[in-house]
């Protein structure tokens, strides 16, 4: 979650570093700091809040150095205050350390520590690394191997940067289950715990692997790993390019992906869709470029997700079951690590992150490849990552990925990614489906000439209804509690509809099955509690307006998400957003975008950080 940047070269560092962090924002963060090293010292500033306060106190300090760290804190051990912001010192301040992740035995090492003398100044698990790594610079030793020593003392998940003042041209940094890439210039080098604060700078990109430590100079990188031993590695060239990362003229990144989803679908369905495929061909109209080992036995499927990711999942069960026939279970990644269900033969495993690195989704992986390998061939293990990120943490865990296309995204609120993450859903249904030949040709070729029209559907409803929404939000800017209904594959629209709201807007909101409302949730409604119902065309839509119905009678004002030119549903809400006909199956990704735009203009209206929402993070790499 926190971001970390580090830069070594012939440039003044402070603004390189203060800039990566800029980039780092959206990770989310209560505080920020950068250290560098000029004339034999270590010159640390840190400030509470958000990088403008930062940027205040640096502006009045002239800084010359041409090496340093900086970093953006989401507070875990200790509140966030400046004392523990990043980076952190050790006793003679000679030593200055930025962290991700969680250092699990931090207290035996802060006592160990202690008992020799050293003086600690914060609440964090980070400050014993930089105490420690100082212990062992007190025998006649590298900087680069006093880091390597300290860090398999170091248990848990982590990413540093290493400075010294002591090093004045080195700066060493280490991976442990959590993120950290190296960006490769002429005659300086950066790092990071993401690529777009790379991107500006170059896109020459090496990512670090578990139990790797490198160390950078004006001269060149070295990488090790944690024994201590020299590797080769070559860094790869990113596709992204500085354009990317900007808002391109919207008011927030969140917006700007919103209306990038359109391009998001065409890129998914131009790489897995065969355009070539029509019923009978004998050849596949699928590509996911999955082995044929893949497909054969499989009888069970489990997904295991988190957040938005495991609202796409729910979508997707409802798709491997209703398309290719297949039992599917879904379940919180945090969850199924410490109450996994029974072992099954012949199942597939599904882990779903957008960004890859997700700790509780990882870990669920890694436990359930664990706990299966020493098994019967059956029950050996077969995982499939979903990501937008192929080169995350996820592709060393899962055999085989699915790269959901959505390009980088930096709102905290997943949008285009979640619609991407659906397509990959789709895909995968419809490539099952047809091997196992649970759904005719014909019907796959109806299936997806309704994918290849949803572009231009969704582009429909921003051109014609964001306005309208935007005028609609305005009377919500005061409200305190919203519902959510849907039913059958639209229900998990309304939890992510809900989910929208609450992360962006800091409204309460809640999403039901419209048919459970009746069974509990009802005695919450009143003229103060807004009701929005997905209403689309299919198998529940009448259930859904007799399921709103009810809410009316109880003075809620209600909103309907349903398809145009519907008369019956004009007589039902009080308001409609009215979007393109679509048959149910492919409804999820039309009915989605409307709640998209409502919880951010409400959150908009509200005058609140729409990009960057408070206590959240981009990417939630601790557990």
């Amino acid at each position: 979650m926190c971001g970390i940047v580090g830069y070594v070269g012939t440039q003044a560092a402070t603004g390189i570093l203060l800039a990566g962090l800029e980039k780092l924002e959206y990770r989310g963060y209560d505080s920020a700091g950068i250290a560098t090293v000029l004339e034999g010292e270590i010159h640390c500033v840190r400030a509470k809040g958000k990088l403008h306060n930062l940027r205040e106190k640096l502006e009045r300090i002239e800084n010359p150095a041409q090496i340093g760290i900086g970093h953006t804190r989401w507070a875990t051990h200790g509140k966030p205050e400046e004392y523990n912001a990043h980076p952190h010192m050790d006793t003679a301040m000679r030593v200055a350390v930025v962290q991700n992740g969680i250092i699990e035995n931090y207290r035996e090492l802060r006592t160990e520590l202690k008992q020799l003398g050293h003086e600690f100044r914060s609440d964090t698990d980070t400050e014993v690394i930089p105490h420690l790594i100082a212990e062992f610079l007190q025998n006649p030793t590298s900087f680069l191997e006093a880091v390597r020593q300290a860090v398999n003392k170091l248990k848990g998940a982590f990413a540093i940067a290493v400075i010294s003042a002591d090093y004045p041209d080195e700066l060493i940094i280490a991976r442990q289950q959590a993120p950290l890439a190296i960006g490769f210039g002429q005659g300086e080098f950066f790092c990071a715990s993401d690529t777009p604060a790379l991107v500006p700078h170059t896109r020459a990109v090496l990512t670090l692997e578990n139990g790797e430590l490198a160390r950078l100079t004006p001269l060149g990188v070295e990488i090790y790993n944690f024994a201590g031993d020299r590797l080769k590695k070559h860094p790869r060239t990113l596709s992204w390019n500085p354009v990317m990362i900007e808002k391109q003229g919207f008011r927030h990144f969140m917006l700007k992906e919103i209306y990038e989803q359109p391009r998001v679908v065409r890129a998914c369905l131009e790489a897995y869709v065969n355009d070539d495929w029509h019923p009978p061909a004998s050849s596949q109209p699928i590509r996911l470029g999955l082995p044929g080992e893949f497909y054969p036995d499989l009888a069970q499927i489990q997904i295991v997700a988190c957040g938005t990711s495991w609202h796409a999942s729910l979508v997707g069960k409802y798709l491997l079951e209703q398309l290719a026939g297949i039992p599917t279970r879904v379940q919180y990644a945090s969850e199924f690590r410490y109450a996994p269900p029974p072992l099954t033969a012949n199942t597939l495993t599904i882990g779903v992150t957008q960004s890859g690195e997700t700790a509780d989704t990882l870990a669920a992986l890694t436990m359930e490849k664990q706990r299966r390998c020493d098994q019967p061939p059956q029950y050996q293990p077969r995982l499939l990552g979903i990501t937008n990120r192929l080169d995350s943490t996820l592709a060393g865990i899962a055999e085989h990925m699915i790269d959901t296309h959505a390009g980088i995204e930096i709102g905290v609120a997943a949008t285009k990614t979640f619609i991407a993450q659906l397509l990959a859903f789709y895909c995968l249904a419809l490539d099952l489906g047809y091997r196992r030949q649970t759904i005719c040709p014909n019907r796959v070729a109806e299936i997806l000439s309704g994918l290849r029209q949803l572009p231009a559907e969704i582009e429909m409803i921003l051109e014609i209804q964001e306005r309208y929404i935007q005028e609609l939000a305005h009377s919500f800017a005061d409200t305190q509690a919203f519902i959510f209904i849907g039913r059958g594959i639209n229900f998990p629209i309304a939890l992510e509809g809900a989910l929208k709201l609450k992360e962006i807007s800091y409204i309460h909101a809640e999403g039901y099955p419209a048919g459970e409302l009746k069974h509990g949730p009802i005695a919450l409604l009143d003229s103060k509690v807004p009701v929005v119902a997905i209403a689309m065309p299919g198998s529940v839509y009448e259930k859904v307006l007799s399921n709103a119905q009810e809410a009316k009678a109880r003075d809620s004002r209600l909103i309907g998400v349903t398809s145009m030119n519907n008369p019956e549903a004009a007589e039902v809400f009080d308001e409609l957003i009215p979007v393109p006909t679509v048959e149910e199956l492919l409804s999820p990704i039309i009915s989605v975008i409307p709640l998209q735009l409502l919880a951010y203009h409400i959150a908009a209206r509200r005058g609140l950080d729409v990009d960057q929402p408070r206590n959240l993070a981009k990417s939630v790499t601790v557990e």
